[in-house]
């Protein structure tokens, strides 16, 4: 019997659908559902039947299919120790697009094992585990419900899976449930990573490429206000040049350091220069913002930002209406209140706020220990 296919997004009631395939992986099925990158088969670990209904899609045979979390903070239960670079690599590409392969010591695969009541080998590859948290709201919200470990497979090479049609003729009947939502966003694998103790290798290329990585792992700290022209590019270059000092390096010398500041606005349009007050008055602090171009506030800057300090309670309630989940990385710039918008106001205005801000921020980086 060929499996049940769900337009979700067309079909009507999302939640009765979701609750569905909740239902399908609990009772041992096999639910496809759709990530940012491609589709696959999903089973819930620990169940015998589901375990023997993937094994039995042979499309990676002998190998242990990835486990797929809801949140990156899942990823300790299956880990021991995890590097500094590892904490990093969880907290700045997940979700999204990457599958991380950790080295597990083997009393702690022993211990996962036992807790799940597997085999060793059903988790992990010699001595290894390879983990996935995929950006996209269906496979989160089914995998956030099921409340066990899920894994995957994919269906088809490289170049396959990238939509449920291919994954209905790719197991036809061998399959429960597909939840079809569509070409997936980036047509093309997740990129994988082996994570060492100091460093990361690519072991397939995917959606991200090296220099996207590398971008992604930098320590970005990002400043917002409404249109960015005046206090968050203020902030951005009291703080940059903050920072510079205390390194002991030039402002055009602390990216290659690993250190990003930015600022954007909730209501900016893109390429506007900062006022000539706010030129004026953080010039007289050090600072330089002669070649500010303001820049609208995305996902992508929000995902990439380790801390966001914001210049009012609107502004970051702006950020995690974009990104719920970056709620515990945003921060107002003043404990007590919102910092006033100066536009229109004289260079005198915008001194005393330069003043106010230095020490703002001072205080601010230092509770991050960014300072």
């Amino acid at each position: 019997m060929a499996a049940q296919t769900i337009p979700i997004f067309e079909a009507g009631d999302y939640e009765k659908h979701i609750v569905q395939a909740v239902s399908t992986l609990k009772g041992g099925g096999l639910v496809v559902l759709p990530t940012e990158t491609v589709y696959g088969a999903a089973a819930v670990l620990n169940n015998e039947k589901a375990a023997g209904n993937l094994r039995a899609l042979d499309t990676a045979a002998g190998r242990p299919p990835v486990i797929h979390l809801a949140e990156a903070e899942q990823a300790r239960r299956y880990l021991g120790p995890v590097s500094e670079l590892g904490q990093r690599m969880i907290r700045k590409l997940w979700p999204g697009p990457v599958g991380l392969v950790f080295d597990v010591p083997a009393e702690r695969q022993r211990q996962v094992a036992s807790e799940l009541g597997v085999a060793v080998q059903r988790v992990y590859e010699g001595s290894t585990i390879t983990l996935r948290c995929p950006d996209h709201v269906v496979a989160g919200d089914v995998l956030r419900r099921v409340d066990a470990p899920v894994v995957m497979r994919r269906a088809g090479g490289d170049d396959a899976g990238q939509n449920a049609d291919y994954a209905a003729e790719h197991w036809k009947d061998r399959v429960d449930l597909i939840l079809d939502a569509g070409p997936t966003k980036y047509s093309k694998p997740s990129t994988l990573v082996k994570v060492g103790e100091d460093g990361y290798q690519i072991l397939r290329a995917g959606v991200y490429d090296q220099r996207i990585i590398e971008r992604l792992l930098r320590t970005t700290i990002l400043f917002v206000c409404s249109g960015n022209t005046c206090r968050s590019p203020m902030a951005e270059a009291i703080a940059r040049r903050m920072l510079a000092q205390k390194m002991n390096v030039e402002e055009s010398e602390l990216e290659k350091k690993g250190i990003v500041v930015m600022s954007a606005g909730s209501f900016a349009m893109a390429g506007a220069r900062a006022t000539p007050a706010a030129v004026e008055a953080v010039n007289k602090l050090g600072g330089d913002l002669s070649r500010h171009r303001s820049r609208p506030l995305t996902v992508e800057l929000i995902h990439q930002a380790d801390a966001i300090f914001t210049m009012g309670r609107s502004h970051s309630m702006a950020v995690t209406a974009l990104v719920p989940a970056a709620a515990g990385k945003v921060t107002t710039l003043k404990e007590d209140g919102d910092i006033e918008d100066p536009i229109g106001g004289d260079v005198a205005l915008y001194e005393a706020l330069s003043r106010q801000m230095q020490g703002l921020i001072e205080k601010r980086l230092r509770e991050r220990s960014l300072l």
